[in-house]
């Protein structure tokens, strides 16, 4: 389950107690939240954090990515410089999110910095995060003045980005409410603005994530937030994906609504099918019946079913058919999955001491097609099957590091022990794949 958590934190550089100098404890329940939130992120142990901070390089028309290894910053201009980070980049994940981006007419890249320090919408999540957890690489990403879908559009491209590359993520949307909740706040006091941070709560604490697009943009500038343009990112990247909101916190102490959100992806029921499959199988030996609760479909459709197990990254097993052969597809699952546990010649068979460091995906294939030529063939679109008499191997789409048809057609071959001059048959197929 490439991207895990994702987290909605405020970003006042008063909550760190150099700069606050006691004037902090005034919101200790968002400082609370913040610990506890933190933790909940270390619990994921992400590879990667996605943070989107509305004070990093701003464009009206472009989203700006954050380019290079890494970055420094500090809190000197809050009177605190001996509060200091070092981040290591994602250098993979920033290459492919931008190529997603520039597939779907996105205008977003790492071209634009002005300045490569921090900025504080980004360190102050980070200050808390780094407390508990420091082994991940970040990408930074900035906000622009384009419309609320292509924002949400952009955080489709980040889920992308985590399932082609299979990295463990978790997202952090940095933004602050409303700025006008008291007349002795920084941008004085507007109706709207506590209308809005009682709107926007509930929308998030409630995780509608389609409501955010319901909110007029000339509202959200009446009330002066500065988050709800990250906060649709991150609805982007949870696009069809389950989750479970909680609303950890809220205060408007100095003016300023901070709220603080947490959103847990909950595993595809394809892929618990799966993971219950494995883990019983591992621990008993015994085969698992066909749960009730699943989609429909499930019970009612045939097809072909593929399931991938990886731990840490590396391929740990995947078995599956081509065609149907159980009588439907959960049943399809259950046989596949406990083949990739313990029947793929290449590993030996999965101990109890892994399940917990197992990513599992399913891919349910569909209708397979002969066709004349490698033109007709598409490595991001199409899984491809390659015969030659009696001998017959396949290979799933979309997989990394396979990026040319030839490249795909050769592994196909030598699954099937063809050699790659042989000339073979070629079909062709689609899959859904769930994470």
């Amino acid at each position: 389950m490439p991207i895990t958590s994702t987290f909605m934190l405020p970003h006042p550089p008063l909550i760190i107690p150099a700069i606050g100098r006691g004037e902090e404890r005034k919101i200790q329940k968002t400082i609370d939240a913040y610990h506890e939130a933190a933790r909940r992120i270390a619990a994921c142990r992400p590879e990667t954090i996605v943070l989107i901070s509305p004070h990093q390089v701003m464009y009206a028309d472009y989203f700006h990515i954050s380019p290079g290894k890494g970055a420094h910053g500090d809190f000197g201009q809050f009177r605190a410089p001996e509060e200091q980070m070092e981040v290591s980049y994602d250098t993979a994940f920033v290459e492919k999110l931008c190529a997603l981006a520039d597939e779907k007419d996105l205008p977003a890249g790492t071209l634009g910095e002005h300045d490569r320090k921090l900025d504080h919408g980004t360190m102050v999540p980070l200050y808390f995060v780094n407390q508990y957890w420091t082994d991940y690489q970040l990408v930074r990403i900035g906000l622009s003045g384009l419309p609320l879908n292509m924002h949400y559009g952009l955080g489709q491209c980040i889920q992308e980005a985590a399932n082609a590359l299979n990295r463990n993520v978790v997202i952090i949307a940095s933004g602050d409410l409303s700025h006008r909740l008291k007349e002795d706040g920084p941008y004085g006091y507007r109706e709207e603005g506590p209308a809005y941070d009682a709107r926007i709560m509930d929308v998030m604490g409630r995780g509608d994530f389609g409501e955010l697009l319901e909110f007029p943009e000339d509202f959200c500038e009446k009330v002066g937030e500065c988050g709800h343009r990250s906060f649709t990112i991150m609805a982007g990247a949870l696009d069809k994906k389950k989750v479970k909101a909680e609303k950890l916190s809220y205060e408007g102490t100095f003016g300023v609504g901070y709220g603080i959100c947490c959103f847990q992806v909950c595993e595809d029921a394809y892929v618990q099918l799966a993971r219950k499959t494995i883990e019983t199988y591992v621990r008993t030996g015994e085969k698992i019946k066909v749960p009730d609760g699943l989609p429909q479909e499930m019970y009612e459709r045939q097809a072909g079913t593929f399931v991938s197990i990886k731990e840490n990254g590396n391929l740990r097993g995947c078995i599956g058919t081509i065609q149907a052969v159980q009588a439907s597809i959960a049943e399809e699952i259950i046989n596949n999955a406990i083949s990739a546990s313990s029947r793929d010649p290449r590993f030996y068979p999965i101990e109890p001491v892994e399940l917990d460091k197992l990513t599992i995906s399913v891919d349910v294939l569909g209708e397979i097609e002969q066709i004349d030529s490698p033109d007709e063939l598409d490595v991001r679109r199409y899984g491809v099957i390659v015969t030659k008499g009696y001998k017959r191997g396949l290979l799933l789409p979309n997989l990394e590091g396979i990026d040319t048809v030839e490249e795909q057609i050769a592994i196909a071959k030598d699954k099937a022990g063809i050699s790659t001059k042989e000339k073979v048959e070629l079909e062709r197929f689609e899959v859904v794949r769930h994470y």
